[in-house]
């Protein structure tokens, strides 16, 4: 390639989802570095397809829930791409990661809310301010949010509450970080089949069609319907849009 390659941090990139923003991500020509929580197998297979298309990755094992592991892994990061893109910079931040809690307003714990907070707010509130040193001025966020902030369904409060605080956090980012031309977005994916929070929305019929049956597109969500939209946010052609929430959900109960 005649130009260097941008590179894009993704976290919780090993599946589902943010397995299909690294690959997107790698077919427009970025290097890749992102990050798994357990599942290192499905990591190391997530790094040999990368280099298949072309491009450089590397997989990290974080926890985002665990904010004091932080610093230890900004500094892996950074040293990795000072010795091999020769600068300690990224382009793009995807904040992916997360895990479902499904229980109603009375049967929440403590325990339970406590881990949806610190996955999906406190630790993208905290990841996103160590790494914004290491983020090219001109560069993107792109934080993954949920169709649960628009449209209420029971036993998902504290997780859609949190998915709530990361729009608010986004619209925040955009404003302050505009005197760096770095863009801020939300990407809220409806309701996909993927193992996330139990794996319902791939194996419960009946709920695949209640949710097919709400959807203007008249299916469930495909993993392979939201990388290329983030892929997109990290392309010259989408540098004007900023603070933006852009929901992916086939057009559900409009």
């Amino acid at each position: 390639m005649s130009t260097k390659s941008k590179i894009a941090l993704v976290t919780g990139g090993s599946r589902g989802l943010g397995r299909d923003m690294v690959i997107n991500l790698a077919k427009n020509g970025n290097n890749i570095v992102f990050t798994y929580n357990s599942n290192k197998t499905e990591a190391d297979k997530v790094v040999e397809e990368v280099l298949s298309l072309g491009q450089k990755a590397i997989a990290y094992q974080l926890d985002v829930s665990n904010v004091k592991s932080f610093d230890a892994f900004v500094g892996d990061v950074s040293q990795h791409l000072q010795e091999h893109e020769g600068s300690p910079k990224f382009d793009f931040l995807i904040n992916n990661a997360g895990a479902g809690v499904y229980a109603s307003v009375t049967e929440t714990t403590e325990e339970a809310f406590d881990q949806m907070m610190n996955v999906h707010f406190k630790g993208v509130y905290f990841l996103t301010q160590k790494l914004l040193p290491l983020l090219n001025d001109g560069g993107r966020i792109v934080n993954i949010s949920s169709g649960l902030t628009r449209i209420s369904f029971p036993n998902v409060s504290a997780y859609a509450s949190m998915k709530g605080a990361i729009e608010t956090y986004t619209k925040c980012l955009a404003k302050e970080l505009g005197s760096r031309q770095i863009t801020a977005n939300v990407v809220a994916p409806g309701a996909i089949a993927t193992d996330f929070g139990g794996g319902s929305n791939k194996s419960d019929e009946n709920k695949r069609n209640a949710i097919a049956s709400i959807t203007a597109l008249g299916r469930v969500g495909v993993p392979e319907d939201i990388g290329g939209v983030v892929a997109f946010l990290c392309t010259p052609a989408a540098r004007w849009m900023n603070g933006q929430r852009i929901e992916l959900s086939g057009g559900m109960m409009l």
